[in-house]
């Protein structure tokens, strides 16, 4: 019974209660407060929070960045980065869990700064966004110059005055915040609006740029040292000089850069040269110019003074070229009759040793004639003898046809003897017929083979007569008449 009442005694509570009471009694004891440790399960949902860790080397804190204050949280959360967070402790039920609901965070000192920016770095550099390679070399003089800065600081009137005392040059400037929430973000908006400006807009794109800022703390110049900015610059194709703080501060912009100036000064004379130092320049070079045409012509003088006097003498040259002309002339008009003489001599004495042509036309008719006669004669002959062999054996056979047979024979050869005779050449010729050729003895069987003015050669029984045609003829019997008529013995 004791037991009973004792337990009796006990508060009793619903699960609900005592997590509300939990979670007042943490609200209520840490109310404000920062946390110092190292970000850990880094994780933003679709709905805008962020959820992680907060850790050291004896525990582990859940913490959450809700949407609205994500923006005003100071900086991008990452693993592994030392941080400070302000917010308030409270509980989640559900879980029977508490957490940090962070409102602010920062970087926890110097030290972490550097481990982070080291990281980036890194990580960069490993993508070759530091690469000598990707530099690109600044204009000589450029037209326009465009400059990433605060409108309200002291470095815009650095960089204009400094423009405005060497080389006055166009000057565009985009206003950004340099530090503070959204000013990397405003920074590399600038310089990829720049780089994305059409070369023929109605606004200028800029030859070469400048980011500058003044010099501040290593938690001012974080804005020159996120990876969004860094990017931006290493994206871009116009020459870029970055200038942040003063000489001893370094950013990872000046890793990227094309071009790093000690001072936003320096990057003004880095970017446009000193008009005089032009103007002295120029006017060295021009005397260098100069010197150097002068000393070109001289050697040139001299060397076509040593080219003259290698030369002949010009005017002696041509006299004596002159003289030969002429000579040459008259030899050759004195040559000219002499040259024909001597042609004639030629031909007279090769015509005094060729034969007379009636001569040797003579000489061929009564070569043709003695042919023809012997042609005759063995014809005659052979007749003769062939008849006679018929008679002797005609006389020497017995049998009445065999006779009869000889008899025949004999008429035969008699009749062909016959036709023999009137076959012959010579015996149409002697009845008053002509045989034309040409001067080669070839036949001309055909009137209209027989072109006007044609030479022809007529073979009579008793020799031969050169003659030339007077023209052609039509067709037909007209054509032989013709040939009768127009042959010019």
């Amino acid at each position: 019974m004791n037991d009973l009442a004792a337990v009796s005694n006990v508060p009793e509570y619903t699960v609900t209660e005592i997590s509300g009471a939990v979670k007042r009694t943490l609200e209520t004891t840490f109310g404000r407060i920062r946390v110092r440790g190292e970000l850990t399960e880094v994780k933003r949902y679709p709905s805008g929070h962020i959820y992680l860790s907060l850790k050291d080397e004896g525990g582990k804190i859940a913490g959450i960045v809700w949407k609205s204050s994500v923006q005003r949280l100071g900086m991008v959360p990452e693993n592994g980065v030392e941080v400070i967070a302000t917010g308030r402790i409270s509980a989640y039920g559900e879980r029977s869990s508490y957490q940090l609901i962070i409102e602010r965070m920062e970087y926890a000192g110097a030290g972490a700064l550097l481990a982070r920016i080291e990281m980036i770095r890194q990580r960069l550099a490993a993508e070759g966004l530091f690469d000598a390679e990707r530099k690109v070399p600044l204009p000589v003089l450029p037209r326009v110059i465009g400059v990433v800065t605060s409108e309200r600081g002291a470095v815009i009137q650095d960089i204009r005055t400094t423009i405005a005392r060497r080389f006055p040059r166009h000057l565009l400037v985009w206003p950004v915040p340099v530090q503070g929430e959204g000013a990397a973000e405003r920074i590399a908006a600038a310089i990829a609006g720049f780089d994305a400006m059409p070369p023929d807009g109605a606004v200028p794109r800029p030859d070469v740029l400048i980011v500058a800022r003044g010099g501040g703390s290593l938690e001012d110049l974080m804005a020159f040292n996120e990876e969004i900015v860094v990017r931006a610059v290493a994206a871009c194709r116009i020459p870029l000089i970055s200038a942040v703080g003063h000489e001893t501060d370094t950013t990872l912009i000046d890793f990227a850069s094309d071009r790093r100036a000690p001072t936003p000064t320096a990057a003004a004379e880095m970017a446009i040269p000193a008009r005089s130092d032009c103007v002295a320049d120029l006017e060295h070079k021009g005397s260098r110019l100069i010197s150097a045409t002068r000393r070109l012509l001289h050697e040139q003088h001299l060397a076509l003074s040593k080219a003259e006097r290698g030369l002949p003498d010009l005017p002696a040259l041509l006299g004596a070229a002159r003289q030969r002309l002429d000579d040459r002339a008259e030899r050759i008009v004195l040559a000219l009759p002499g040259l024909v003489a001597k042609k004639r001599a030629v031909l007279t004495s090769v015509e005094r040793r060729l034969p007379d042509p009636r001569r040797l036309l003579e000489a061929r008719r009564a070569s043709l004639g003695l042919l023809a006669h012997r042609l005759e004669a063995c014809t005659h002959r052979a007749v003769t003898r062939t008849r006679g062999a018929f008679e002797r054996i005609a006389g020497r056979l017995t049998d009445a046809p065999l006779r009869a047979s000889v008899r025949e024979a004999r008429a035969h050869l008699g009749g062909a003897a016959a036709r023999l005779e009137s076959a012959s050449p010579l015996a149409i010729l002697q009845r008053g017929y002509v045989l034309v050729t040409d001067p080669s003895d070839h036949p001309i069987t055909s009137a209209a083979a027989v072109k006007p003015a044609a030479k022809l050669r007529l073979h009579f029984g008793d020799g031969k007569v050169d003659a030339v045609a007077a023209g052609g003829v039509s067709s037909g019997r007209g054509r032989k008449a013709a040939a009768q008529e127009q042959l010019d013995l």
